[in-house]
C-alpha cells in the first residue's frame, strides 16, 4: 500500500527537509506541498491523502484552523509539525497521531512514520478523527467566541478574522457578512452567529442586524425609542427599541 502524502508548511526549507527524508521510502508518494492553510484545505478536498504532515504556526491561517475548515469532509490522518513545546505538545500526543518538533532528526522522523504507516496498514475506525475533532473542541472552548469564520465560495475556501467585520445582516437561513472590501453570504443563523461572537465586540441592534462596536461613529434618534446608528464609512443601520437594552448596557448610558 502506497502513502499518499501532503506537506503544509510555509517555510521552504522545511519542506524541503520532509521531502528529502521521504525520498527513499518506495511506500510514500508526495501528492502535493502547500505554503499556508487555504491551500491545505483546497489539497485535501481534491486530492484526499492519506497522510498529511501540518505545521501548527502558519500567519492568519494555522493548523489548527484548517483542520476546522476540515472537519465536516474528509479528513486525512495527521501528524502536526510544530517548533514551539508548550501546550501544544501536551495536546498533541493526546489527541493527534503524533508530532515532530522542529528541528527534528531522521530517527524522530523516522519514528513519526512509522506510527503512521502501521495505523494506514492496519483497520482505520474513525477513532483518530474524533481524537484530532476532540482537540478543535478543546480548543474552541478555551477560546470561547469566534475569531476567524471559514468561508466556501466558488469551489474555494477561505478565511475571514472577526476584526474585519464591519456588520451582520440575515437573511432567510443565511447572513451576509459585510466587511470594508465585500460582503459574503454564509449558511449560518444570525442567532446562532451572535452566540459565538464576543459580545465585548459585537452587538446586536436588529432581529436582522449585528453591528461591530468599533464601526460605530453616532447614534441619531429616529421616532418611537429607534436610533439611526451610523457607521465610520457611512453605512446606516437601524437600532430597534427591542434591542436598545443591549447596546446601553454596553455603553453604560441612557438612551
Amino acid at each position: 500500500m502506497r502513502i499518499r502524502l501532503l506537506i503544509v508548511d510555509d517555510e521552504p526549507l522545511a519542506r524541503d527537509k520532509i521531502r528529502t527524508m521521504v525520498a527513499g521510502d518506495p511506500e510514500i508518494e508526495i501528492v502535493g506541498e502547500c505554503t499556508n492553510g487555504a491551500e491545505a484545505v483546497a489539497a485535501v478536498q481534491s486530492l484526499r491523502p492519506d497522510l498529511m504532515l501540518l505545521d501548527v504556526q502558519m500567519p492568519q491561517i494555522d493548523g489548527f484552523a484548517v483542520l476546522d475548515a476540515l472537519k465536516s469532509d474528509y479528513l486525512p490522518l495527521v501528524i502536526f509539525v510544530t517548533a514551539f513545546d508548550h501546550y501544544a505538545i501536551q495536546a498533541f500526543e493526546v489527541h493527534a497521531l503524533d508530532y515532530l518538533l522542529k528541528p527534528f532528526d531522521r530517527e524522530r522522523f523516522d519514528a513519526a512514520i512509522e506510527h503512521a504507516r502501521t495505523y494506514l496498514h492496519g483497520t482505520r475506525n474513525g477513532h483518530l478523527d474524533q481524537r484530532i475533532l476532540s482537540l478543535l473542541k478543546q480548543i474552541e472552548a478555551d477560546s470561547k467566541y469566534l475569531e476567524r469564520l471559514v468561508v466556501k465560495t466558488d469551489g474555494r475556501v477561505f478565511f475571514l478574522l472577526t476584526s474585519e467585520i464591519d456588520w451582520i445582516e440575515a437573511e432567510g437561513n443565511y447572513v451576509n457578512v459585510h466587511t470594508a472590501r465585500k460582503s459574503h453570504l454564509l449558511r449560518e443563523s444570525i442567532s446562532s452567529l451572535e452566540a459565538q461572537l464576543d459580545p465585548k465586540e459585537f452587538i446586536r441592534i436588529h432581529r436582522s442586524t449585528i453591528v461591530s462596536l468599533r464601526r460605530i461613529k453616532e447614534l441619531q434618534p429616529w421616532s418611537h425609542g429607534e436610533y439611526h446608528v451610523i457607521l465610520h464609512d457611512g453605512t446606516q443601520l437601524m437600532l430597534s427599541r427591542n434591542y436598545r437594552d443591549n447596546l446601553q448596557s454596553v455603553l453604560g448610558n441612557n438612551l
